[in-house]
Order: C-alpha cells, then structure tokens, then sequence
C-alpha cells in the first residue's frame, strides 16, 4: 500500500459520513476513525410548558430546533473544571459555539467538550462521574433561541 492511495482513502472518509474504516492487506493495517459531530434530534411533547418531558435521544429526528450533543470519545463525565468549582453550564443557560460544556477524561487526558451550536441548554443527560460511551447523547440544546 502506498503513501498516494492512503491519502487517497482519507480524502475519501474526509468526504463522506464514514466515521470508521478498517483495512487490513499482508502486514499492514490502516485503521481511520473521524471524530464528526452527529446532529441527531428528539422530539419534545409542548402542551404546557415548553420543555415538560424529553424523549431519550435514542429516538429519530422530530424537532428541528434541538440538537444533542454527543461525546466524542470513551471516558469519564465532569460538568465541571474541577471538584467543588461550578458546573460549566446548567439547564437553561444560553451557550454559544466553542464554550465549554464539560470534560472527558480519557486516559488521564481532560478533554474540553465544546458546544457546536448557540442556543438554550434544555437537558443534561448525563450524571457527573459517570463513564460515558463514543456517540453518547450528553447535552440537548433548543437552537431556537
């Protein structure tokens, strides 16, 4: 395998809705893995109050102005910089792209999750000091703000 035909495959990934690719020939292994952000959407009931019930993101896409957040990575879940310092965001605060919404810590690396969307924090689904899992729903943000 040469150096033009692996730049060629990631090219390929790079333009596309891959996120894995594994390709194993003789003694060479190439394994590509993107780190694209899912925009994935849940649906929430609106009869009386406007955010009364979130339906788990596991769901399929029905409203258009919520987006979840999803972890980019396998490790553990901190909503805040350090024990005892306050949350980044909580419910109902406004975010914007590139502010800090938690840390992952994988490998005793802390890993800054970033928002990519400005909008409303309706739902954090995660408990801090839980482990959570590559493309696990964390946060749901109303865009409609």
């Amino acid at each position: 395998m040469d150096k033009d035909f692996v730049k060629e495959i990631i090219n390929l990934v790079k333009g596309s809705d891959i996120k894995q690719i594994s390709i194993e020939t003789g003694d060479l292994k190439l394994f590509i893995e993107t780190h694209q952000r899912d925009v994935q959407r849940v649906e929430i009931p609106l009869p009386q109050t406007r955010y009364q019930e979130v339906i788990p993101p596991s769901e399929e896409v029905l409203q258009e102005n919520l987006h979840v957040i999803k972890s980019p990575l396998v490790g553990t879940f901190y909503r805040s910089p350090s024990p005892g310092a306050p949350p980044f965001v909580e419910v109902g605060d406004i975010v914007s792209p590139g502010q800090v919404l938690c840390i992952i810590e994988a490998l005793k690396v802390m890993n800054e999750i970033e928002s990519d969307v400005r909008g409303k924090v309706v739902k954090i689904l995660v408990e801090n000091g839980e482990t959570v899992e590559y493309g696990q729903p964390l946060f749901i943000i109303d865009t409609n703000v």
